[in-house]
């Protein structure tokens, strides 16, 4: 077979997973799910109206009944065995999110392990849920308990696309909760193929999931059942969200964009500063991802050798059909998406930013037919460019060159976004100083990689809330006080 066709991913989707079972949109809308490397078209999946968001809600709404009291052993028996299903099914599900959404194979195949590991973490957890007693008084007495919201909306994005499906739903079943999540419109076809495994493993109405819109989404958050949402995506959508969800005074947490920066100090290696840079732009997911390390923040006296080295490294990434073994950059994961990082390389012509690689679409023939696009890096760059504090979500990264550290830190804080940051020193107080300066809900500090049990939230507009850890499960619970006199 040719490498530039699609590779037969052996799943059709069958409509929207409701009750533990199929159907079809009540409209019978539908939208089509597009290879984004080639364009060829993988198949028509529902696009969920209102009607079907009230039979989704209505579904969980049932169930919760059951599940968010059953023993909490027996919740954590099916999040376990959820999990090993993953594993079992785990080329499968990578292959269909590299064909669907354009990622690397490779990982991809990380992300179903990460999602593994994930259930398992909230599987035990779940005994962790616990309440609190006091005695204020003789003959009384004070206690806590904690109890699930009920029905839950999760809203995903497309650079994960099983992986946030069933990821950001662990937390919540583990609570006790149910589940109507919605895959993104750009790469639909994972999600629906784990709701398709869960069946006999999470009990019907546990765990649904739709497809759709924009509206698809905005019908979930504002549904009178639903107390409960998350959502992954955009600053633009979360804040959409947040006034759906201030109608109803929900309950949200929201993981949004960032333009993080990694600040390289003077005593770093040129070579390892630049490589940190390269892995933390997550190119295998072409930059699209809220973590990646856009901004470079490098010291003067390095300038010119991290340049080199970052042009370098940013070169011999071997790009191409993200399904075969090897290749390291992909495509982006639509037309509109990549016109709109055509746009912000225009702008950085404009304002003045010099090109030092990439910026174009690669050459290869074979690549015509997708939305590729070069690796990236410009330098030169100042705060004030759209590419120096705007999210790009794409393969672009910025240079900026500093020798002042006050003015250094002040821009890197600069910006709306406060999610990541990266910390490239030897010198360990100037590393904890900046640590403790940097605006970032997750900073890292000559490592990069995340661990289960470690918070990842952001700061400013990167989001509300906790993700990853107990405090993740703690909130998708409800305080209930009992003050008792006997």
């Amino acid at each position: 077979m040719d490498a530039s066709t699609s590779p037969d991913l052996g799943f059709t989707p069958k409509g929207l997973y409701i009750g533990g079972e199929w159907q079809d949109a009540a409209d019978g809308r539908t939208f089509a799910s597009t290879n984004p490397s080639n364009g060829e078209h993988l198949g028509d999946v529902p696009l969920a109206g209102e009607v079907d968001v009230d039979r989704a809600v209505a579904a969980a709404k049932t169930a919760f009944t059951d599940w968010g009291r059953a023993p909490v052993k027996e919740r954590a028996q099916a999040l376990n065995a959820f999990a090993d299903k993953l594993v079992a099914h785990k080329e499968e599900l990578a292959l269909m999110d590299s064909v669907d959404s354009g990622n690397t194979l490779a990982g991809m195949q990380g992300d179903v392990d990460w999602t593994a590991a994930t259930l398992k973490f909230f599987a035990g957890l779940i005994t962790e849920i616990k309440g609190e007693t006091s005695s204020q008084q003789a003959g009384h007495l004070n206690m806590t308990m904690r109890q699930p919201y009920g029905v839950v909306a999760k809203i995903n994005a497309f650079n994960h696309p099983f992986r946030f499906c069933a990821e950001k739903a662990a937390a919540a079943l583990a609570a006790g909760n149910t589940v109507v999540a919605k895959a993104s419109e750009q790469a639909p076809l994972s999600s629906l193929r784990l709701a398709e495994l869960s069946k006999g493993i999470l009990p019907p109405g546990v765990f649904n999931v739709v497809t759709g819109d924009g509206a698809t989404g905005s019908a979930m958050v504002r549904h009178p059942d639903v107390p409960r949402v998350g959502f992954v995506g955009s600053v633009e959508t979360g804040r959409l969200i947040a006034r759906d969800a201030a109608e109803g005074l929900k309950h949200v947490t929201l993981e949004l964009g960032g333009k993080n920066p990694i600040i390289i100090f003077p005593d770093a290696d040129p070579v390892k500063a630049a490589t940190a840079a390269i892995k933390g732009m997550n190119m295998n997911r072409q930059g699209q991802s809220c973590s990646s390390t856009s901004r470079v923040f490098v010291h003067q006296n390095l300038q010119n050798a991290v340049n080199e080295e970052l042009v370098k490294q940013a070169e011999a990434l071997p790009i191409g059909m993200p399904w075969v073994d090897g290749n390291e950059v992909g495509p982006v994961v639509s037309d509109k998406q990549l016109e709109r990082v055509k746009g912000f390389i225009a702008s950085a012509h404009e304002d003045g930013a010099a090109l030092l690689t990439g910026g174009g679409v690669p050459t290869d023939p074979a690549l015509a037919n997708g939305h590729f696009i070069e690796p990236t890096v410009f330098g030169n760059v100042t705060p004030e460019m759209r590419i120096g504090h705007q999210e790009i979500f794409g393969p672009v990264m910025s240079v900026l060159a500093w020798d002042d550290y006050e003015d250094m830190l002040a821009k890197a804080n600069g910006v709306m976004y406060g999610l990541t940051a990266t910390i490239v020193t030897n010198d360990f107080k100037m590393a904890m100083e900046t640590a403790e300066r940097i605006e970032a809900g997750y900073v890292w500090v000559n490592a990069q990689g995340r661990y289960l049990g470690a918070p990842y939230g952001g700061w400013k507009q990167s989001g509300l809330g906790q993700e990853e850890c107990l405090d993740e499960l703690l909130s998708y619970t409800q305080i209930k006080n009992i003050n008792m006199r006997w």
